[in-house]
């Protein structure tokens, strides 16, 4: 995880690092960087396209993000580890669902550097 100053902007992203040997998945071995929105995004996707029970996400820590707090708020570092551990359990369910391992946007949040928000949603054909 790395927090981001850009600007007056701050944000932490995290790596997703995946290895397989799933045939589903062309790579085999991936490493990218995604924001807490990214994870939201993907959540949002599998709940729309597939039809699987998508685990929740650790929460959006809106009183953390509150002004004139006495701590670092969403960039405390034991808050960003809990959040870390939350987002890694999210995303080992959703890898292990055989349904989900099929879809698009998995394949794109896991592999691609960048999401392609515009996509077409689908799933992969495993060749």
């Amino acid at each position: 995880m790395t927090t981001i100053a850009a600007g007056k902007k701050r944000y932490t992203d995290y790596e997703v690092r995946m290895r397989t040997n799933l045939p589903v998945f062309k790579v085999k071995e991936s490493s990218v960087r995604r924001r807490y929105s990214d994870f939201e995004w993907l959540r949002n996707e599998l709940e729309r396209d597939s039809k699987i029970v998508v685990p929740p996400l650790p929460g959006k820590a809106w009183k953390r993000q509150m002004p004139f707090r006495g701590d670092d708020g969403i960039f405390d570092e034991n808050f960003i580890e809990e959040r870390r551990k939350g987002l890694e359990q999210f995303i080992n369910k959703i890898a292990g669902h055989p349904l989900a391992q099929n879809e698009r946007c998995l394949h794109m949040f896991l592999q691609e550097a960048a999401i392609d928000k515009n996509y077409v949603p689908g799933k992969i054909r495993n060749t």
